[in-house]
């Protein structure tokens, strides 16, 4: 059989199921029944991409059937053919949506069915900075668990998303494979309407990330097709459903590798369509048919590596052994030496292995790296040991949290059973510091103590002496002392218009890049993301505003901006790309801002959650009264500084308020000589409408409420 009649035939199946779903809910909930999927917002995400028409209620699908069908031509071309497969995706969210009315949970563990706007702007960063290269859509069964579970693994490796749907699910559960967010191995659902849920993945980050706008669908094909690196890999048989939904994913860009090979008998869609009936060859062939280049970094343990791992958590029952900075002397440091003091790759345990401890129990450990190079500064010696989170995580089995002197990190049973020890950390810190740092770094050696004598008169020696030189250094970084601010555009990956600007007081809105992670950037690749720009020509102070800021940012944008501010809200604020932690948005009738984070999912007395004020927000788009930034930005004496700073704020998720607490207080206490500024200041638990938020901050007296007006 022909693509075309298979595609045809699987589409008219699908619009039928779909339009008997939706007259039988119809029948049993009425025509005005709510329906739509939760954390977004985009309502029905495929279909609001496609036509630009959120969907609201069950007689807003019954109309949109009508919209679907005229995209179901039959003509024996394959633009047609691939419509059609976009038709079936649509079909296929219109029956997913079903599943959540009334707020049901319709997918239970393993599979997560609809993935939250949270995650997406979560994937944002890793995916721009390369650390997921890509995104595997994984169809039905493998020819056996083992061979699934091995194509799976390789994607997992090699730092790929993986998504899941069908038999494939069953296959890695059989096997023991570990699947979850934290780990990428995402599984959808069993039924093959569930890949439209990473459809929506891919279309919502067009309109995330890439100003895109609803309707547009020339440009979302495009936009999906050029930046998200994605691909389908589909088992035999498949079915005419099956194949109209390969149509589907190869209309957007995405490629698919099939075992089927009767599958598209008598067309050829060359680099998008391949039989393939050696499942062991699906990765490289995958790779190379979109494009996705992996960076190899061989660094030598017993267990895989790869920033897949990065999110695993290392239950108690668990692990064999915890390294615990909260209740023993535990630190990380690095240090740089002259190069001729320093032994590349040496490295040295001085105290006992992982080998010598009982199972279970908690431990000191202390790391100190010494580098050298010629282009080394001790500025970069906190920009390397913040990685070393990242770094220890990508070990399959190590998990790694907090930073300086108080880290603790587990190892699992299944990695000490497969030979991990304490050098392996060393292997670890070695291998990435001389590949990420290979500008500045060319010697590292590492050092392992595990003795608590040694672990404790270093911490309050020497670890304490170098911290208290940084933090003085830092604290002395402003805006004013410096001479040059940092252009970033590694979000241009997904956000092509979208440019940061630098500062020591204001980091990047991801959170990840500081003046000094850009500084050092602008180091190791003077021709990549992070740009000089020199302090010239200042046009108003208080704004933030400068000559050679908008030159940079017009530069940078392609010509998209013109100007922007570094400390207003509410003229050329600076834009934003989608990956931003925090959201800021002015809350009018408290003459203030509410604030809300990427994992608050509920209310805020803007009414709007999150997810809908970011909707007006990303895309790298100018939006004056909002603004994405980073969660240490909060506590900048340059937050709003324009617009009267840190006063102005009246509401933020209790979680994020406890979070940025210490440093808030602290910063109000000086600049205003408020003592404790965020019992002033209005959460969830307190108001989520604008009344009640107001009510609260006449109470608390709060100073928002005598300030000039924003608006």
């Amino acid at each position: 059989m022909l693509l075309f009649d298979t595609v045809f035939n699987g589409n008219d199946a699908v619009y039928k199921l779909t339009e008997d779903a939706v007259n039988s809910a119809i029948a049993q909930h009425g025509e005005d029944k709510a329906v739509g999927f939760p954390d977004t917002a985009y309502g029905l995400p495929c279909y609001n991409a496609v036509t630009g028409t959120k969907i609201k209620t069950l007689k807003d699908i019954k109309d949109a059937m009508g919209v679907v069908k005229s995209l179901m031509t039959r003509e024996r071309r394959l633009n047609d053919a691939f419509m059609s497969g976009v038709a079936t995706a649509l079909c296929a969210e219109f029956i997913e949506a079903l599943k959540y009315i009334d707020g049901a949970t319709p997918y239970a563990e393993p599979c997560y069915g609809h993935l939250a706007d949270a995650i997406i702007r979560e994937l944002g960063v890793p995916l721009v900075t390369g650390d997921i290269p890509g995104v595997a859509v994984i169809l039905g069964a493998a020819p056996t668990a083992q061979e699934g579970a091995d194509l799976v693994k390789s994607y997992q490796e090699q730092g790929i998303l993986v998504t899941l749907v069908g038999g494939i699910i069953d296959q890695v559960a059989e096997v023991g494979m570990k699947t979850g967010a934290n780990v990428r191995v995402i599984p959808l659902g069993k039924d093959v309407t569930s890949v439209v849920h990473v459809v929506s993945v891919a279309l919502r980050a067009a309109l995330i990330f890439g100003n895109i706008q609803p309707g547009d669908a020339a440009n979302l094909m495009k936009y999906t097709f050029e930046r998200v690196p994605a691909f389908v890999n589909a088992f035999k048989p498949l079915d005419d459903v099956i194949v109209a939904c390969g149509a589907g994913a190869i209309a957007l860009g995405f490629p698919v590798v099939t075992n089927d090979m009767d599958y598209a008998n008598g067309v050829k869609v060359p680099k998008s369509l391949i039989r393939l009936e050696d499942v062991s060859k699906f990765n490289a062939v995958s790779l190379e048919a979109r494009d996705i280049k992996i960076k190899i970094t061989h660094i030598d343990i017993p267990v895989s590596y790869a920033s897949a791992f990065e999110g695993e958590i290392i239950r108690r029952g668990d692990m064999q052994v915890e390294f615990d900075g909260s209740r023993v002397d535990c630190f990380e440091l690095v240090q740089t030496k002259e190069v001729a003091e320093i032994e590349d790759h040496k490295i040295e345990l001085i105290g006992p292995d992982i080998d010598e401890f009982e199972v279970g129990s908690k431990h000191n450990i202390g790391f100190v790296v010494e580098v050298g190079g010629k282009k080394m500064q001790t500025d970069f010696e906190s920009v390397i040991e913040r990685k070393f989170h990242t770094y220890i995580n990508g070990g399959e089995g190590i998990m790694h949290t907090g930073q300086r002197d108080m880290i603790r990190i587990r190892i699992s049973k299944d990695a000490f059973n497969a030979g991990f020890r304490a050098k392996h950390l060393g292997e670890i810190l070695y291998a990435k510091v001389k590949n990420d740092y290979e500008a500045v770094v060319d010697r590292c050696q590492v050092k392992i103590y595990t003795n608590p004598e040694d672990c404790k008169e270093l911490r309050h020696g020497l670890v304490f002496n170098v911290f208290e030189k940084r933090d003085e250094r830092l604290l002395s970084l402003t805006d004013e002392s410096v001479d040059v601010y940092y252009s970033c555009i590694l979000c241009q990956a997904f956000s092509p218009s979208h440019v940061c600007v630098v500062t020591p007081e204001r980091l990047g809105l991801c959170g990840a890049v500081s003046w000094l992670d850009a500084k050092a950037t602008n180091e190791l690749e003077p021709e990549g993301a992070c740009q000089i720009i020199t302090k010239e020509g200042v046009i108003d102070e208080k704004l933030g505003a400068y000559e050679s800021v908008n030159t940079a940012v017009n530069k940078y944008s392609m010509g998209a901006l013109e100007k922007v501010t570094l400390y207003s809200i509410m003229e050329d604020p600076m834009t934003s790309c989608g990956c931003f932690e925090c959201i800021c948005g002015i809350e009018p009738m408290s003459n203030g801002v509410a604030i809300a984070n990427r994992e608050y999912a509920g209310a805020t007395p803007l009414g709007m959650t999150f997810s809908e004020m970011a909707s007006m927000t990303g895309g790298g788009v100018q939006t004056p009264g909002f603004m994405g930034h980073g969660k240490h930005f909060i506590s900048s004496k340059k937050f709003m500084a324009a617009e009267g700073g840190l006063e102005r704020i009246v509401w933020m998720p209790k979680e994020l308020k406890d979070f940025v607490a210490e440093r808030l207080n602290a910063t109000a206490k000086e600049m205003y000589g408020i003592d404790n500024f965020t019992d002033m200041i209005g959460d969830e638990t307190i108001a989520e409408d604008p009344e009640t938020l107001y009510t609260f901050l006449q109470e608390k007296n709060h100073p928002a409420l005598s300030m000039d007006p924003l608006m």
